[in-house]
């Protein structure tokens, strides 16, 4: 056939109407099925298959129309029909509707690209795609006493995935809430504020490793990728590693050269010392005095097995820096020794993120030196953005201090946002709020706090604090005196008999501070708790001794806040209380961004 011919055919029998008719419609329908079906909730399947009959059927309707042709009389072979020349003068009507099919097609395009752009900040309900919660691990192991084990896993895999700047990481912290392989996945998705979800189990027998996971898409259910790994144990990081991934990679996230290599690091050729270490690891998530201590005791274990071993340094920095904030020893004691450990683990790997965060609160708690603890803390969030403990002690130890409290509440939010089941980062955005005049706010997040766990003390006597400022004074005495039921921490004991002699209550705040002295005796005591008593007494000599005395301890976590906190306002103006909070925040750098020493 003459081209002139067959491109003429093609026009007489109207293929040509037809694929551009079809091509508009089946756009308009590939943008309805990516743009208004995940808000459904429709699964990615049926998306998929769209585009795959989209496709598929337009050689199809190219054929249809060079074969047939639409009469009056139905449909018949275009052979059997005489068709009219098309005449030039003739009004193409089929012109207007495709350019008003593919103008809709085009506006829905770009409002799709437009909302998912903007979907973070334009709906707080709406779920990040680049996001994910690594659930437990369910251990297999024959062995009960492996349940470390499988912990470990998921720990490092977190820790792994969390230094991916373009990927939001849930804390282990709010995982650790749920249970293997749960059911109600799209709900524990919404809870954390996560698009997936990555669960699996871990069964170790001897120097044999099976890891099992698999990655799900929580709002549609949809199964991403899943692998079974068997392995030995020496091989556990390629493990890890290559999960770390393959999660970025059906993701689609983003990675930076530095974020490949960190991913792909292995941190020890000693199987033994990974053991020890994700046993210290083990310990050093219950958070007491007693298994912080026994975190130490594995940490120190892992490091005797390889001194080259950089992450064991780094936990082994922050039990010892935590210990005093569980009355496990006293700061002049610990500190030192999560600073050497810090240091060490530093020297060995300075893109370590956990020693930096510890060397960072370090620097602001024992050191009242805020302007190189807002360096270390800038470059730790730099080497791991998703590090909700570091934010958390970034705003908690250092911007609060210095004044600096709508970053700190900020910083807070954002913590929350990675880790939001967290009891002490949810009562520490209380205490931000309070900082900033907020008592409402504050009070509001602190009860649901306690909502989450009555038990956690700590956020117990926040919410008194809080109640006391807003003048509800019975209410805050009930919450002081249950808190005080529930824990042996001296602070509280103190804001009560404070609160108790400034009710005119003087014999109870007395016998408060008989037993503060008498545990001082004992064991290490904030001196901060028995300068409150004193404080509401209206000793103020006394008070500011105690005071004096918890700044030669070094004892960051109740001095440090010096001029903000409110149970010390009425020492504001003394002498000697200025020239104290001068030592620890100077004057001419309260409230604004310090420099370098």
């Amino acid at each position: 056939m003459n081209p002139k011919n067959f491109f003429g055919e093609l026009k007489r029998r109207n293929v040509y109407k037809v694929a551009v008719a079809y091509a508009i419609v089946g756009w308009l329908l590939v943008q309805i099925a990516t743009q208004v079906f995940p808000f459904l909730e429709i699964p990615n399947w049926v998306v998929r298959l769209v585009i795959v009959l989209v496709a598929i059927g337009f050689p199809i309707a190219l054929v249809i129309a060079w074969a047939f042709e639409l009469t009056p009389g139905g449909i018949k072979h275009t052979e059997d029909v005489d068709l009219p020349a098309r005449s030039g003068s003739k009004k193409p009507t089929w012109i207007y509707v495709a350019v008003v099919g593919a103008a809709f097609s085009i506006g829905l395009f770009f409002i799709g690209r437009c909302t998912a752009r903007n979907g973070s900040t334009a709906s707080p309900s709406e779920l990040p795609a680049k996001s994910i919660a690594v659930l437990p691990f369910e251990s297999l192991s024959e062995e009960k006493g492996n349940a470390y084990f499988a912990e470990g896993i998921q720990d490092e895999i977190i820790t792994r995935l969390a230094k991916v700047a373009d990927l939001k990481v849930i804390s282990r912290t709010s995982t650790q809430r749920f249970k293997s392989a749960p059911s109600d996945l799209r709900e524990i998705a919404k809870q954390l504020g996560v698009m997936n979800i990555l669960e699996g189990s871990v069964q170790k027998a001897n120097d044999q490793v099976r890891v099992n996971v698999q990655l799900i898409n929580a709002m549609t259910d949809a199964h991403l990728w899943a692998e079974i790994y068997d392995r030995k144990l020496t091989d556990i990081f390629a493990v890890e590693s290559d999960i770390a991934k393959t999660i970025a990679e059906m993701l689609q996230v983003k990675l930076t050269g530095s974020e490949k290599t960190a991913m792909s690091k292995k941190p020890t050729e000693n199987p033994e010392a990974h053991e020890l270490y994700l046993k210290g690891r083990f310990f050093w998530n219950k958070r007491t005095a007693t298994d912080l201590r026994k975190s130490i005791d594995y940490f120190n274990q892992a490091i005797e097995k390889d001194p080259g071993y950089a992450p064991a340094y780094a936990a082994l920095a922050q039990s010892w820096k935590l210990l005093p904030a569980f009355n496990g020893g006293a700061p002049q004691d610990c500190f030192p020794q999560a600073e050497t450990a810090a240091r060490k683990a530093l020297a060995l790997d300075d893109t370590s993120s956990t020693a930096h965060a510890a060397l960072a609160s370090l620097k602001g708690l024992s050191g009242f030196d805020y302007a190189g603890a807002i360096i270390e803390y800038e470059r730790t969030l730099q080497l791991n953005p998703n590090d909700a403990t570091a934010r958390q002690w970034f705003a908690n130890d250092t911007l609060a201090n210095i004044g600096q409290n709508e970053r700190e509440l900020a910083e807070l939010k954002r913590a929350v946002e990675l880790d939001p089941l967290s009891l002490i980062i949810n009562s520490n955005l209380g205490w931000a709020y309070i900082h900033l005049g907020r008592l409402d706010e504050a009070i509001e997040q602190l009860r649901k706090t306690v909502e989450m766990d009555g038990a956690f003390y700590y956020a117990r006597y926040t919410l008194a604090l809080a109640l006391e400022l807003k003048g509800a004074i019975p209410e805050a005495i009930a919450e002081y005196q249950k808190t005080v039921s529930i824990t042996e921490d001296s602070v509280p004991l103190g804001m009560l008999g404070r609160l108790y002699a400034a009710q005119g209550r003087k014999d109870e705040a007395q016998q408060i501070l008989q037993r503060l002295r008498e545990r001082r005796g004992q064991r290490y005591t904030p001196a901060y708790s028995l300068a409150l008593v004193y404080l509401g007494l209206g000793d103020r000599n006394e008070a500011l001794k105690w005071l004096e005395e918890g700044y030669r301890e070094r004892d960051g976590f109740n001095i440090g806040p010096i001029r903000i906190d409110p149970l010390l306002t009425p020492l504001h103006g003394d002498p000697r209380f200025e020239a104290l909070a001068e030592k620890i925040v100077p004057a001419r750098e309260f409230g604004r961004a310090v420099t370098p020493k």
